[in-house]
Parts: C-alpha cells; sequence; structure tokens
C-alpha cells in the first residue's frame, strides 16, 4: 500500500514540480536519488577523476571543505554561498579565507543541473565530491555517502567562531566542541586523521617554532629536529604565502601515516599534539598507528558521522541552483 501511494506521490511531485522524491523525505538515505536523478553521483566521480589528474591535492582540498561546512550550521554548503551586501559569508572568515576547490564544485553543479535541474543539493554535491576526491587514488570509494540534504540559506563569517577547532586547541576545548557536534573522542582522533593529505600556512603554527610561551621558545612537545626543518621553511615572521606538509612526505597519500608522525612528535599543529595529551585519545592514536587497515573503515564511520551533523532534509533549506547564492 505504502509503495502505491509513493509511486503515486511521487509521480505527481516530478510532474508538478521536478525536485522531491516524497518516499525518502526527511531522512538521509544510501538512493535518495535513485528515482530524481539516477545519473547524479556518476557525474560527480566523472569530474572528480578529471580534476585529480591535474590536482592531486584536491581531496585534501575538499575533505576540509565539508569539514569546515558541517561544522557551522551543520551540513548545508553555507560555506559555498559567497557574501552578499553587508552580511559576511562564512569563507570569508579568516580559518576559511584558505580554502579552495570552490570551482569544481560549481563545475558539478552545472553539469547536475542540465540533467536534473533543481534536484540535487549543493550540501549532497560537496560530500559526494570529497568523498570521490580522497578516493581517487584508490580506483573504489573508500566509504558511502548518504544522501538527502538541503542546503541552508543563511552563511555568516562570525558564526566559525566557537565552531570551527582551531589549530591551537588544547585537548579539552577540542572534546567539547566535538561533543557539541555529536561526535566522540574517537571521532575526533579518526577524522583529525585527515591530516594525512594537504598543506597547512605558516601562520598556523608558527609561534609553536619561535614563541610558545611568549619568551621566544619552541613548543617542547614538538620533536627539536623537526621544529628545526620548519624553521627553515617558515621565517619569523610567518609568511602567508609559504605552505609545508601536515604529513611530511606523505601529504598526497591517504593512509594511517599520520599517526606515524604523531607519535613521533611531528604532528604540526597544537591541535595534533593535543591528542596525545588525553589517555583515551593517546590510546587510539597508538591503534590506529599499529594497523593501517583500522583506519579505513573507522574513517569512514566518523565521515559519515560528520556528514550528518545537523542536516537540513524534507522541507528544509531549500535546493540551490547556484550553489554560491540562495535561490531568488
Amino acid at each position: 500500500m505504502r509503495a502505491g501511494y509513493c509511486i503515486f506521490i511521487l509521480l505527481v511531485s516530478l510532474t508538478l514540480f521536478g525536485i522531491v522524491d516524497v518516499c525518502n523525505a526527511g531522512k538521509l538515505s544510501y538512493k535518495f536519488y535513485k528515482r530524481t536523478c539516477p545519473r547524479a553521483e556518476q557525474i560527480v566521480k566523472e569530474i572528480i577523476q578529471n580534476r585529480t589528474q591535474s590536482n592531486p591535492s584536491l581531496g585534501a582540498r575538499l575533505i576540509r571543505m565539508q569539514f569546515h561546512d558541517c561544522f557551522v550550521r551543520g551540513c548545508d554548503a553555507s560555506v559555498l554561498l559567497d557574501t552578499v551586501n553587508n552580511s559576511t559569508a562564512e569563507k570569508e572568515a579568516i580559518p576559511n579565507s584558505s580554502l579552495s576547490g570552490f570551482d569544481v564544485i560549481d563545475d558539478i553543479k552545472t553539469a547536475i543541473e542540465r540533467v536534473c535541474p533543481k534536484v540535487v543539493s549543493c550540501a549532497d554535491i560537496l560530500a559526494l565530491a570529497a568523498r570521490d576526491a580522497v578516493s581517487a587514488p584508490f580506483s573504489k570509494p573508500l566509504w558511502d555517502v548518504q544522501l538527502g540534504r538541503r542546503d541552508g540559506m543563511v552563511s555568516l563569517a562570525t558564526e566559525t567562531n566557537g565552531n570551527l577547532p582551531s589549530p591551537f586547541a588544547n585537548f579539552t576545548s577540542l572534546i567539547q566542541l566535538f561533543n557539541r557536534k555529536g561526535l566522540d573522542v574517537n571521532d575526533l582522533v579518526v577524522l583529525s586523521g585527515a591530516h594525512t593529505i594537504g598543506v597547512a600556512h605558516c601562520a598556523t603554527f608558527s609561534s609553536r617554532l619561535y614563541n610558545f610561551t611568549g619568551k621566544g621558545d619552541a613548543d617542547p612537545s614538538l620533536d627539536p629536529t623537526y621544529a628545526e626543518a620548519l624553521r627553515k621553511q617558515c621565517p619569523n615572521p610567518a609568511s602567508p604565502t609559504i605552505t609545508v606538509e601536515m604529513d611530511p612526505t606523505s601529504s598526497l597519500s591517504f593512509d594511517n601515516h599520520y599517526y606515524d608522525i604523531l607519535l613521533q612528535k611531528k604532528g604540526l599543529f597544537g591541535s595534533d599534539a593535543a591528542l596525545l595529551t588525553n589517555r583515551n585519545s593517546s590510546k587510539i592514536v597508538t591503534r590506529l598507528q599499529r594497523s593501517r587497515s583500522s583506519f579505513f573503515p573507522a574513517f569512514a564511520k566518523s565521515v559519515k558521522k560528520m556528514g550528518a551533523i545537523e542536516v537540513l532534509t524534507g522541507n528544509a533549506g531549500e535546493v540551490r541552483q547556484n550553489c554560491r547564492v540562495v535561490n531568488p
């Protein structure tokens, strides 16, 4: 009875509006667009495969973008919105000023709109693109993505404060923030493993090299030899144009090598080193360092939880036609 009802309502919805699969409304699912836009995931995959060939760092860029999106207002693609009038958008906030890859999301959205106009949300596109970009070197998806998110209509730079974890944060601040997002200590350690790919600007860690306690000293929790190598790359004061690998010699390989360097006291950020200051998180670091095979399923589980933070579903929000602006 329900199946017949859903099919009837679906046909009416598609005929009148072309945008909603009401049988999936209000929840995330792995087959959300099976009827309304069956080619959506393939389109994302093809574009990402093409772009990662010339930009192998795209995985690091997009998984970071998804993280920054989900931690502010939930996973609603608010980080993609441009500033409008006097309302400064999230992407203009200092923690987001180095985000990149917006053009890739735009290209995917344009391609999908040609096939399925007003159907696939920017929030879902970002979740799929991040997964596919990280997975590209493996020729298979590293995790499944639930779909059905709707796009938010508000983006405020001021809301990044207190919602995005700072690279200088101690363990207490980190776990409190993650707990507020419905994530636990295991998620904190596992998602920090994304630092195995990508680069960071010198300013995000230079205080650990030159002025840790305000006396011109280095952070004693940072390996001295590594600190000296970083000082050679990052002069004082920090240049806004210089970046270094977050995972030395392995910044393009998505693996558990991050936990190796962490235990060698070579975690780049203060927030990385903080994971070793708590007994429970330190145990998780050691466990993930010992087993590469355990990292991948752990990351899949935690990134799924992250991708469901405060999502908009059903009639909430909208499906943007352009990821940079709300619908007219």
